[in-house]
């Protein structure tokens, strides 16, 4: 998700850098042709006023022509002001989208680098939780083992308990005559003692 969201950012970054740099080239190139235009504009209206300036002096001119004429120039600055308007616009669209590239680079670089860092954190973040995620299914086994053993373990004692149990439990015999085949037993081992130490039986 992280990945396509940074190729589709590096994608719409590339071709708008693309655009943007021929919208300066462009720019450029028509600042330039504008000024040509302007410099052969003002040659020819400085031409052009000198020559009517020279016309009216080998003539006489008519009391209307109280200066040479330069064309319409005075007219909300005719030609080359218009001229100039435009050179100023082209030379602002220049500026305008050089500051916006050098802004969509920063912000891109930025998100780049934001996305890079999120990326190693979740994949940091995968590696710990995969790494636990193991140590605890080994955990769990060596447990299910340790389990399986000892209901084993458990398994074997109630079947030995089983079978010792009624060799331990007489059920028929009350407790006075559990307590008189002891004292018999404890009277039969005292005489095998004796015997064994030689001593006299009487």
């Amino acid at each position: 998700e992280l990945d396509a969201a940074m190729s589709e950012a590096t994608t719409l970054r590339l071709d708008e850098k693309a655009k943007n740099e021929q919208t300066i080239k462009d720019a450029g190139e028509a600042q330039t042709a504008v000024a040509q235009a302007l410099t052969v504009l003002k040659e020819f209206y400085a031409k052009a006023g000198e020559a009517i300036a020279f016309m009216q002096q080998q003539h006489a001119a008519p009391e209307i022509f109280d200066a040479p004429y330069k064309g319409m120039q005075s007219e909300n600055g005719g030609v080359i002001g218009m001229l100039e308007v435009i050179e100023s616009d082209f030379a602002r669209l220049e500026a305008d989208t050089i500051a916006g590239e050098a802004t969509a680079q920063k912000e891109y670089a930025s998100f780049m680098t934001d996305s890079k860092v999120d990326k190693e954190a979740k994949s940091k973040d995968i590696e710990h939780k995969t790494a636990k995620k193991q140590d605890e299914e080994q955990a769990l086994t060596v447990k299910g083992n340790d389990l399986e053993g000892t209901q084993k373990e458990l398994d074997a004692a109630l079947a030995y308990f089983d079978k010792l149990k009624p060799s331990c439990v007489d059920a028929g015999v009350s407790f006075d005559d559990r307590v008189a085949r002891r004292k018999e037993e404890v009277e039969s081992l005292q005489e095998a003692l004796r015997i064994l130490n030689g001593e006299d039986l009487a």
